[in-house]
């Protein structure tokens, strides 16, 4: 009769399952193999997902202009930063600089994408924790700045706003006007929705210590953006390698210290409130001027000018089947993305079309540290953690 004084360990086998890339926790597109002791992740193997594009290809096989669209399937929950992304890269191999006026509407484009973008990202997050209400939320105001984009550039999604040399067309008369009152709401419900988390026990208890990046780690993979700061880091492409006349804006780094799933929600609604802070500033300083450089290489020439001067018609041809011919050399340009260092490395021979490109996406090195930050941790945590490190899988398979 055993009394309970040598209790033999029952032998148990680890489990492995698939998560994703089913929804609701992966989105449909990631794919996560765990291996479990009961609830217990003991392993975990995490797949790029199932965007295979070939990316990088496809800019490599068309005209520079022509890779605008394409940039905005990257990361397609703030699309327009990465197309103003490129732009800005295309700009810097030709050794050209966009007017002031383009400068600041590509300011407050990309701030507005990034606020999209983590209100996306904390509102789904949520979600998935079982807080619905925060969802509404965060998407009534995404949609209201979708409307300001539609009435920008006819689009609410992927808008194809930037070109190289510039924008496409400027602002309507009243946008400001519109773009500051729905900053002005988002400000007020963005704090509702953090009063309504930020000391809720059941949101504590699911988010507080668990996957923590240490600064060592963050540093170790490349990792950037607010998973990054949420560690304590501050580092931002912003502040560090300014670019269409940051430096002239008064806005800071938001950081936190622990690096857990609470905090980089938290650096997320701060972050917001400084873009806010930005766009107000673009809107107060912008002036009246072009929207294009004045430059028949780089830009398409006015319609009244294509159909009425001989000028005009050969510039526009040019262009359009010729394309836009950097001189040869290599560039590597850095803006600061939704979810980090979005970096494009561009190699040029000369052609209208890149000889290389090579896309530095911020997800993926924030991805790859992922096994690592949930093993120990419970199923649940995995959940958690992954919405907060906010994995966009068009950034993955390039």
């Amino acid at each position: 009769m055993n009394d309970g004084t040598h209790v033999q360990p029952i032998p148990t086998e680890l489990l492995t399952i698939n998560m994703g890339p089913a929804h609701p926790a992966t989105h449909g597109t990631l794919r996560l193999q765990l291996q479990l002791d009961g609830e217990t992740i003991v392993n975990c193997g995490a797949e790029i997902g199932y965007l295979h594009r070939g990316y990088e290809k496809q800019c490599e096989n068309t005209f520079y202009q022509l890779v605008i669209p394409y940039a905005e399937r990257l990361n397609y929950m703030g699309p327009v930063n990465n197309s103003n992304a490129w732009c800005h890269a295309c700009e810097q191999l030709l050794g050209i600089d966009v007017p002031a006026r383009a400068q600041a509407l590509r300011v407050i484009t990309s701030e507005m994408g990034r606020i999209i973008d983590h209100a996306v990202c904390m509102g789904t997050n949520l979600v998935d924790l079982g807080a619905l209400t925060n969802f509404w939320y965060m998407y009534n105001y995404r949609e209201k700045i979708y409307d300001l984009y539609e009435e920008l550039t006819g689009a609410r999604m992927m808008v194809n706003y930037p070109r190289i040399g510039g924008v496409s067309m400027d602002a309507p008369d009243g946008w400001f006007e519109s773009l500051l009152k729905v900053v002005d709401e988002m400000a007020e419900a963005v704090g509702e929705v953090r009063a309504l988390i930020q000391r809720n026990r059941i949101f504590m208890d699911r988010t507080v210590g668990v996957g923590v990046i240490t600064k060592e780690l963050a540093v170790s993979h490349s990792v950037t953006g607010p998973c990054l700061r949420a560690a304590g880091i501050p580092y931002d492409v912003r502040k560090t390698q300014p670019y269409w006349g940051y430096e002239n804006y008064q806005f800071d780094v938001p950081t936190a210290e622990n690096g857990d799933t609470y905090d980089r929600f938290m650096v997320r609604f701060a972050e917001m409130e400084q873009s806010v802070r930005i766009i107000k500033q673009a809107v107060a300083k912008i002036a009246p001027g072009p929207i294009m450089v004045e430059d028949h290489l780089v830009a398409l020439p006015p319609k009244d000018k294509v159909y009425n001067t001989m000028e005009g018609l050969i510039n526009h041809f040019k262009l359009i089947m010729h394309g836009i011919r950097p001189p040869k050399g290599e560039i590597y340009s850095a803006t600061e993305g939704g979810c980090g260092e979005l970096g494009f490395y561009i190699v040029s021979d000369g052609s209208p079309s890149a000889w290389r490109v090579r896309i530095r996406p911020p997800c993926f090195a924030n991805y790859s540290l992922f096994p690592k930050i949930i093993t120990g941790g419970m199923v649940a945590d995995a959940v958690a953690a992954l919405g907060s490190i906010n994995v966009i899988a068009g950034e993955l398979d390039r």
